[in-house]
């Protein structure tokens, strides 16, 4: 990844103005971790703008980099992956090419068909699994479990954001290679 690039310099440039935050009192984490450092990827994930942006960040900088074939599929676990799901669908969809977004629901839904995943995978065998930050990494993990349960392949995956807290590491572990386009060290 070229991070003297003009779209990695501006990426990082709105990870610093909307993203970040310091603050003496931590804050709590979804990890059930408190820390200092904050980090809200939907100030960037919930802006089209902002998302389009770094939709075609992922693609550019850590798809075209690291994943040897366009992927089929891009999907996590709902709320944070969401929007990155459709960003990299529709940025892919721009160029004439057909990558389907998934959804993960945090738990089966207790009505009408009572599915777990949303979108087309039934037409696919492979998922890029994606997140906005990983800490520890289990939010990842049950979106992998879900995508792994319906017959779909997973041994990548991307993030905007690795908190650097032991979630890249569990997450190769359990068999999938994650890429982030910054590390939490990237910040101070």
């Amino acid at each position: 990844m070229n991070k003297n690039s003009p779209q990695y310099q501006e990426i990082y440039s709105y990870m610093k103005e909307y993203v970040y935050r310091y603050s003496e009192k931590p804050f709590l984490l979804a990890s059930g971790k408190e820390s200092n450092h904050y980090f809200n990827c939907k100030e960037i994930t919930l802006h089209p703008e902002r998302l389009a942006k770094i939709s075609h960040a992922f693609i550019d900088l850590l798809i075209s980099d690291n994943i040897p074939n366009q992927p089929e599929s891009v999907g996590g676990l709902t709320l944070g992956a969401d929007p990155i799901s459709y960003g990299i669908s529709l940025a892919y969809a721009g160029s004439s090419k057909l990558v389907y977004p998934l959804v993960v629901r945090k738990e089966v839904k207790g009505h009408g068909t009572q599915k777990r995943i949303e979108g087309y995978y039934q037409k696919v065998r492979s998922c890029l699994v994606v997140d906005d930050v990983i800490t520890t990494g289990g939010s990842t993990l049950k979106a992998v479990e879900a995508l792994r349960e319906a017959g779909l392949e997973i041994t990548q995956g991307i993030c905007i954001l690795d908190r650097e807290e032991g979630g890249w590491e569990y997450l190769k572990e359990n068999g999938i290679t994650m890429y982030s386009l910054f590390k939490k060290s990237d910040f101070f």
